[in-house]
């Protein structure tokens, strides 16, 4: 199993993903020049970088090792189950499927992971609006990037990165023919948003309303399991 170094530097200066560098250093060169202006001014950008570098934090997870789980692909709270078709773009038929939302606040990581272990199938970027990622519309107006992938278990999942109210950029490093493990970082949502998982038709989510969740390691649902989450105890 792996191991996490849980010393001083974890807490205090966390790794941070490379997309954050060029924001961290623009938010020094605004503090710089608001000091110049007035000292104040300086301390408050100074507290704004601070934030900005902790808002790009890429801890380490461990991930169950439990065959034919889902885990989490984001930090957030759940905020919606609902049972739905899969994003049409994805072309997955009509099948019904249940989804998971999962919202990033903006003090959230922001990283996001594989939900389970398996191969990438489909890729779709979609454009769209940045309306609050908590709506329920967002899934389909938002602007977004949908996922579909053949588990390892041989079902078909889909998992969705939606760009939020203040989000306005999506990072995907998946492709067509990539595979993963659960819990590996496939890409990462700038300032606030939300990612979706759908599970197929018989897995039951093992999560309820309002739990908060913890990428790479919450456990979302089994996918040979029908059990499902009533009011937090999986019955």
């Amino acid at each position: 199993m792996k191991s996490i170094n849980l010393s001083w530097r974890t807490f205090i200066l966390p790794n941070i993903h490379n997309e954050g560098w060029r924001f961290v250093g623009i938010f020094a060169a605004v503090t710089a020049l608001l000091a110049m202006i007035w000292e104040p001014l300086g301390w408050l950008g100074v507290i704004l970088t601070v934030w900005c570098y902790y808002f790009f934090r890429d801890p380490e997870r461990v991930t169950p090792e439990i065959d034919d789980v889902v885990v989490s692909p984001a930090d957030g709270t759940v905020q919606m189950i609902a049972k739905v078709k899969a994003p049409e773009e994805l072309g997955m038929g009509k099948q019904e499927f249940t989804r998971v939302s999962i919202f990033m606040s903006v003090f959230n990581v922001h990283v996001n992971r594989s939900p389970a272990d398996g191969k990438i199938t489909k890729a779709v970027y979609v454009p769209g609006k940045f309306l609050n990622a908590t709506l329920d519309k967002a899934s389909k107006d938002n602007e977004r990037q949908l996922l579909a992938m053949k588990t390892k278990s041989g079902k078909d999942i889909c998992f969705v990165q939606i760009a939020g109210l203040v989000a306005r950029r999506i990072v995907c490093d998946a492709a067509v023919g990539q595979e993963y493990k659960a819990g590996e970082r496939f890409g990462m949502i700038r300032f606030g948003s939300r990612l979706d998982v759908y599970l197929p038709e018989g897995v039951e989510p093992q999560v309820a309303l309002g739990q908060t969740m913890v990428a790479g390691e919450s456990i979302i649902a089994n996918m040979t399991s029908d059990k499902k989450a009533i009011n937090g105890v999986i019955r």
